[in-house]
């Protein structure tokens, strides 16, 4: 990777964070009139731990990587937001990603006016390493990769993507947001190999929280310094904070969650593939299913009409007359291939 400060924009290197109270002081008191808080309405009267130190501890033991090798963010859209202003000059540099993917990465780089390059998966869904390396150049300092990725649902090939590692001399941003869903580890074993590596995870999919809105960001210290250095002073609340830890205490409830989607992912496969008018069910790595059929918009009315709301990806790019089915559970997916059915019968 070229060095971190060459990478980094000027104005980010240089810039003094804001320093918080509670960054001030580290440990335990009894009084706090630091921070101008309202002294009564405990606990939601005091602000909560800017450096989310107690929460990062629990992550990293679960996740076998070192407390400053993490940063925690308002769901993981905001690591992508701050990776882009971190690294990115607008007007001036470009971020390179695989097409189609999540449509947060092009956002990010709009917001802030950094030009966004698409780059074609293969017919296959994998990363074409070479089209990829052709389509860098000087001014590309982030490369975007969501492995499973959405809304394909198919892990790439690691093979692929330390290829693309070794190749490029800058961030290399990989989304594992599905990744207990995939037979593979993913990349968090290999972390320390690859100092240009971003691993984003969350706590919206396999734990069931997508609700508090945290997201975690891996990678090498200095990445990470960039990072905390940037973001807002408080940006993780005590209510998430709290549900965060509560939830890591027992790790036992979210395996069963993960082995009941999996479980029932290859259940509702199953049966989308016994569906007429489903042409292809595509293989998944993820808590949901890619499903091709003759009319999707038409399909997806109906399902609308039945109260039951999948995805519509028909106009997405390789996803030509494709819909997104998110697993639920037996119930729900029950409900849904009984709509699936009904509308059948109507075609008969």
């Amino acid at each position: 990777m070229t060095d971190l400060n060459q990478l980094l924009r000027k104005n980010i290197k240089n810039l003094i964070p804001y320093s918080s109270a509670r960054n001030e002081y580290q440990g335990e008191a009894s009084v706090f009139l630091d921070a101008n808080e309202n002294p009564f309405n405990e606990p939601f009267n005091r602000y909560p731990d800017p450096l989310q130190v107690q929460l990062k501890k629990v992550i990293a033991r679960i996740k076998n990587v070192k407390p400053e090798m993490i940063f925690l963010g308002n769901g993981s859209d905001e690591a992508i937001d701050l990776i882009v202003r971190a690294f990115c000059e607008p007007g001036t540099d470009n971020i390179v990603a695989v097409d189609p993917t999540y449509g947060m990465y092009k956002v990010c780089a709009d917001i802030n006016n950094v030009e966004y390059r698409k780059v074609l998966l293969t017919p296959s869904f994998e990363p074409d390493v070479d089209a990829l390396m052709q389509k860098t150049d000087h001014h590309t300092k982030i490369i975007f990769l969501c492995s499973p990725n959405n809304p394909t649902s198919n892990s790439f090939s690691a093979e692929r993507i330390i290829n693309i590692l070794k190749a490029f001399d800058g961030i290399v941003v990989l989304d594992e947001a599905y990744i207990d869903f995939s037979s593979g580890k993913g990349f968090l074993p290999s972390l320390h190999e690859y100092h240009n590596l971003v691993i984003l995870q969350t706590f919206s999919k396999a734990w069931g929280m997508a609700g508090i809105r945290l997201g975690m960001a891996f990678a090498d210290p200095g990445i990470i310094a960039v990072l905390s250095k940037i973001k807002y002073p408080y940006n993780i609340n005590i209510l998430t904070l709290k549900t965060a830890l509560e939830s890591l205490k027992d790790t036992s409830g979210k395996e069963k969650w993960v082995s009941s989607i999996i479980q029932q992912r290859d259940v509702l496969e199953k049966e989308l593939k016994s569906v007429p008018f489903v042409l292809h069910v595509f293989p998944s790595d993820a808590n949901f299913l890619l499903i091709k059929v003759n009319r999707p918009r038409e399909l997806y009315q109906f399902l609308v009409s039945k109260r039951i709301i999948i995805r519509d990806r028909s106009s997405v790019s390789l996803c030509e007359g494709c819909l997104r089915i998110t697993i639920g559970t037996a119930a729900e997916n029950r409900k849904l291939t009984e709509a699936l059915k009904t509308y059948q019968e109507t075609k008969l």
